[in-house]
């Protein structure tokens, strides 16, 4: 089964890790993969162009199935191998629910903190606005609010007592988080929360190798 797939990946990248994760909690390890690289731009490699015309990573196939969104990617592999693995959707209505809203909202999450980020990275400083930089900042800290909330009482997880897909999705942003400079303090269910997983074997087997050549930056200390 996974000598079908594919799977072209960037170390660091939060949409990449969350198709390995789930692609190891479902005991298909043996797939094909390759690690590419951001910065030599080879997520635009005509490679990763042939599966994703859009030029952006992961770029997964099973079979002739391509899934290159990687939510889409990670329900797909629930569904497609249910038995398999960790059992990461429940069967209780209420349980379901809850992980496709956290799921969903996981894509704000990312909107939120890559706001701030690549404003920092991609605009020179000359050319940046201090109300801009305010306002990502401002949008961010609420969004890391919410999610702090989120995790008071949740029971460990973010959909309830058990690992499930939300867990799989958001996990790595809030890593991403943690990794450029996010205060532990200020959210501190959310940081427990990550202390608490981060060990896990899926996520410990998949952690980003570029991650352990150093610390990150701190663009989000005031956040």
């Amino acid at each position: 089964m996974a000598k079908d797939m594919t799977l072209l990946w960037g170390s660091g990248s939060p949409p990449c890790w969350r198709v390995q994760i789930a692609l190891e909690e479902k005991n298909l390890q043996g797939y094909n993969q390759k690690l590419l690289s951001f910065e030599k731009g080879e997520h635009k490699s005509k490679q990763v162009l042939e599966i994703n015309p859009r030029g952006q990573l992961p770029a997964f196939k099973h079979g002739n199935i391509i899934l290159n969104e990687s939510c889409a990617a990670c329900l797909y592999l629930e569904h497609q191998f249910k038995s398999q693995g960790s059992q990461l959707i429940p069967e209780g209505a209420a349980e379901v629910g809850l992980i496709y809203q956290r799921i969903f909202e996981a894509q704000t999450l990312a909107q939120k903190i890559g706001e701030v980020l690549y404003y920092n990275w991609k605009v020179p400083e000359g050319e940046r606005h201090d109300s801009a930089v305010q306002r990502n900042k401002e949008a961010l800290t609420a969004e890391m609010k919410m999610w702090e909330g989120y995790l008071q009482g949740c029971g460990g997880f973010l959909a309830g007592k058990s690992f499930s897909l939300a867990d799989v999705i958001i996990f790595p942003g809030f890593a991403y988080f943690f990794r450029n400079g996010g205060s532990e303090e200020r959210y501190p269910n959310v940081a427990a929360y990550y202390k608490r997983l981060k060990d896990r074997p899926s996520i410990k087997k998949t952690w980003p190798p570029t991650w352990n050549d150093g610390p990150g930056q701190e663009v989000l200390k005031d956040i």
